[in-house]
């Protein structure tokens, strides 16, 4: 219940955060669509636009608008609205998402066994699938690796590595080395869950 309470107060500062800026200098910082309700924005091959008075979000799904409200859209869209440079650019290098972060994150990311790769490694075809979906470009490292587009050209990259006899299965992660002109290194964390979400989503249809 606490943690679920932590990402609510999370969520509610990110929205006011949103409300604090002036919207229209959001617009053309970034280009936005935009009308007299709401701001327009493309997050992971998908659309979504934000009520400007209230900072709600919704994420297009066919013809219909449907909650995009997840603890992960939320953070990742409204920071990166908010947060992205104004001379934000990519450097087209990659950079391993370790070396953006101490060394306690660095942990984080080295666990022994990843519970999401093996699934992904099950299913190999389904995940080059599911990134190619999200269009994807194909790495050349990794046994499948995809550079997948997040937010305004930032792209994430995403190798698996296949496991052996001796080793289990891996996942790394791939950032452009000026990722950081467009978003908060907290705010990788909640970009990488939500792909991983998407892709989870994506393999099972």
């Amino acid at each position: 219940m606490e943690r679920k309470d932590n990402y609510a107060i999370q969520a509610r500062q990110a929205r006011a955060y949103f409300l604090s800026y002036d919207q229209e200098a959001l617009q053309r910082k970034l280009g936005l669509d935009m009308d007299g309700t709401y701001l327009y924005a493309d997050m992971l091959c998908k659309r979504y636009r934000i009520n400007r008075s209230t900072a709600e979000i919704q994420r297009q799904e066919g013809e219909s608008w449907v909650s995009g409200e997840s603890f992960e859209e939320t953070m990742t869209l409204l920071d990166l609205i908010c947060d992205s440079r104004e001379d934000r650019r990519l450097s087209g290098r990659w950079k391993n998402m370790l070396s953006f972060g101490l060394q306690f994150h660095r942990d984080l990311l080295d666990t022994a066994a990843d519970p999401v790769a093996e699934a992904f490694a099950r299913d190999p075809e389904g995940f080059a699938a599911a990134c190619e979906r999200l269009k994807g470009e194909r790495l050349p490292q990794g046994d499948v690796g995809y550079g997948i587009e997040l937010f305004d050209g930032l792209k994430i990259g995403i190798q698996l590595w296949l496991g052996d006899d001796e080793f289990p299965s891996r996942l790394k992660y791939m950032w452009d080395e000026n990722a950081l002109m467009y978003i908060k290194y907290e705010t990788m964390y909640f970009a990488r869950g939500l792909l991983l979400r998407r892709l989870r989503e994506l393999m099972a249809h």
